[in-house]
């Protein structure tokens, strides 16, 4: 498992990814900025020592493998399947996208919603674990037109529009 950062601003000794590293990270959260008093609580805790050096495991490496395993258990119906492949292949036609997303891009949206689902103590995906998800599996795997960017769309709201567009199941 890799959590990595990204720092957008400064890219000096750094390079961004090309698309194939990219699209093996499955997903894109973005955190912004803290809260005033989140960034006062984090001065707090550095102040003395460096809470980071304390940290402990929650979970042991077999407890962790068998975790990620149950989330395969999670029922995906085959209207929710068919719903991943046409969002996912709507970003190989949408007009403001250069590249679209992979078939790595719908095996990661289908695994985070079953994830989901099983988080939420559901047995089965519906539709708004696809829809919850899909901004943060697919965003950072598609590229943008020129066109596009100087326009000043975003990633994320292009797959909203993806998502408003392509017709969900019936539940």
């Amino acid at each position: 498992m890799l959590i990595a950062t990204q720092n957008p601003i400064e890219l000096e000794g750094t390079f961004p990814l090309p698309e194939a590293q990219l699209d093996r990270f499955l997903l894109k959260a973005k955190l912004g900025y803290p809260s005033p008093e989140e960034e006062r609580d984090v001065l707090s805790r550095f102040q003395v020592s460096n809470p980071l050096e304390d940290l402990a495991s929650i979970v042991e490496i077999p407890e962790l493998s068998e975790l990620q395993g149950i989330h395969r258990q999670v029922f995906v119906e085959e209207s929710i399947r068919d719903y991943v492949v046409r969002v996912n292949r709507a970003t190989r036609e949408h007009p403001d996208i250069k590249l679209g997303t992979s078939t790595r891009a719908a095996l990661g949206l289908q695994a985070a919603s079953q994830a989901m689902a099983g988080i939420q103590g559901r047995g089965f995906v519906i539709p708004d674990d696809v829809k919850t998800l899909a901004p943060s599996v697919l965003s950072h795997r598609i590229v943008l037109k020129t066109q596009a960017l100087l326009r000043g769309r975003a990633e994320e709201d292009i797959i909203e529009e993806i998502l408003s567009t392509v017709p969900v199941p019936a539940e």
